[in-house]
């Protein structure tokens, strides 16, 4: 078996920003050392299986060493996105650790802060342990002689080419023109040739094609691994193209048709409970999560919840003007921040428990049914069909005024009553884009949010923030520009 290995060597360089890219071995997956030995079953499924982790918040689980200059600690996407929107503060008292976060808040960086390394290095680091997988994968030869079943390699490859295009969404997210590796580099060589920026279109083409493989490959259940329930399933990949759609598509037809066809699975609907979807004694028993990664407490390697850790340490507070975007009474608020005991307790996955714990755990959660109700309404909204919208809007909310308070207190009447009928798209638009603040605040959502609606600089200056015009793409990291030797361009006003 050796001959199938022969041209499959695995070079996390280039395009992963760490600083020792060039000596250490991959982590997680097959070693070069053992590129050349037997495959085994074990190996395919852990090729796979690795290929969540960027994903994660454990600490140091990806490149070890304590990297805050590296921006590495733990996927950053809490920065990036709730700092970044300002409804969130580096911490509950300010200080000057960590004081890249805080140039993120105020939008006076560099293309040297690390957090966009962090970003870009989880991103990357996910595709090439992804690309590897489906290097395995697509090898009859290697399939056949480890003895793995064909229903299997399916679903695998279906995961694999889910989280390529999910990682891939984040980048041009964050970033716009991105490098696209497709294929396990071979060489020193080959690392340098394909470290240029695709255009955001033709990466948005390979997104959309390997979300429609994964939805092909992956079978008709809401877990297709009862084993393993945080795995990728047919409603994610639906998702992820109704998600991808929202934001790129210009095509509110499509989105509604996807979510069409995501609630023809019938797997999927609101909790009664809003935290449920949080409490990290119900996960993968509610009905609302789409897509979560799964923090687990006591298993070697680490996989707790590494967000945990660093609340302890003081860290993520809201904005004060968070807080004011909640209506009175708003069950959401408490459930998202416990601000009297500086609690965030959806990040926790408990009102009570896991703050200081590393070790906890309480999943992230990336898509659920609620979001996807919301672009519904949206999508519904934008096409003429206000009462449509409206009733979304009015499911949302009632959802949650008739949640169990998190204290055991009495929501009074009155409180988050229903959207008046109306037939002006900008107010229904206003109420959409505030309802989501409060629904899906902390969940790593608020700034692409500004940024689809082109109402980021609006909304961040009038805050006070620096932001300007090039803030709606972050800069690609300087690190990486320089390893590059210039191939990698930076974009514009960095």
């Amino acid at each position: 078996m050796k001959t199938i290995y022969n041209s499959i060597i695995v070079l996390f360089i280039i395009l992963v920003g760490c600083n020792d890219e060039l000596t250490r071995d991959p982590i997680g997956l097959l070693t070069i050392d053992q590129v050349d030995t037997t495959p085994t079953l074990i190996g395919l499924e852990t090729s796979i299986r690795s290929s969540y982790e960027p994903l994660g918040s454990t600490l140091n689980s990806i490149f070890g060493g304590w990297d805050w200059t590296g921006g590495t600690v733990f996927r950053n996407d809490i920065i990036l996105q709730d700092i970044a929107a300002n409804d969130m503060n580096k911490k509950w008292s300010p200080d000057g650790d960590q004081a890249w976060m805080d140039e993120v808040s105020f939008f006076n960086f560099t293309s040297e802060n690390p957090a966009f390394n962090g970003i870009w290095a989880y991103n990357y680091e996910g595709i090439n342990r992804v690309n590897f997988g489906i290097s395995l994968l697509t090898n009859n030869e290697t399939v056949q002689f480890v003895g793995m079943s064909e229903t299997r390699k399916n679903q695998l490859l279906g995961e694999a080419y889910f989280l390529r295009s999910f990682y891939y969404f984040d980048l041009i997210n964050n970033f716009g023109n991105v490098p696209v590796l497709l294929t396990p580099l071979q060489s020193f060589q080959e690392a340098f040739e394909v470290a240029v920026n695709v255009p955001v279109s033709e990466v948005l083409a390979q997104i959309n094609s390997d979300l429609s493989e994964a939805k092909k490959l992956l079978p008709n259940t809401k877990y297709p691994d009862p084993s393993d329930k945080s795995r990728v399933s047919k409603g994610a990949v639906i998702a992820l193209q109704a998600k991808v759609a929202v934001h790129y598509g210009n095509d509110w037809g499509s989105v509604l048709n996807l979510i069409a066809e995501l609630d023809a699975l019938a797997f999927y609907s609101l909790n009664t409970n809003y935290f449920d979807s949080f409490d990290a004694s119900k996960e993968f028993t509610d009905n609302e999560v789409i897509f979560a990664y799964d923090h687990r407490s006591g298993e070697v390697p680490n996989r707790g919840n590494g967000l945990a850790a660093v609340s302890g340490w003081g860290f993520f507070a809201p904005t004060e003007n968070f807080i004011n975007a909640f209506e009175p009474n708003d069950p959401r608020l408490l459930y998202t921040v416990d601000v009297a005991n500086q609690h965030v307790s959806k990040i926790l996955g408990s009102t009570i428990d896991y703050k200081g714990n590393d070790n906890s755990p309480g999943n992230r959660i990336f898509i659920r049914y609620a979001d996807v109700l919301l672009w519904k309404a949206e999508a519904l909204n934008e096409n003429g069909d206000y009462p449509g919208a409206i009733a979304i809007i009015n499911q949302i909310r009632a959802r949650a005024r008739t949640s169990p308070t998190a204290d055991g207190s009495t929501i009074p009447a009155g409180t988050l009553v229903d959207r008046p009928n109306s037939t002006n798209p900008s107010q229904i638009k206003d109420w959409l884009m505030s309802e989501r603040r409060v629904e899906l605040g902390f969940e790593s959502q608020r700034f692409n949010d500004l940024k689809r609606w082109k109402t980021a600089k609006t909304v961040l200056t009038d805050l006070g923030k620096s932001f300007q015009d090039h803030n709606y793409l972050y800069p690609i990291p300087q690190r990486d520009i320089d390893k590059s030797g210039g191939t990698i361009t930076q974009n514009t006003n960095y």
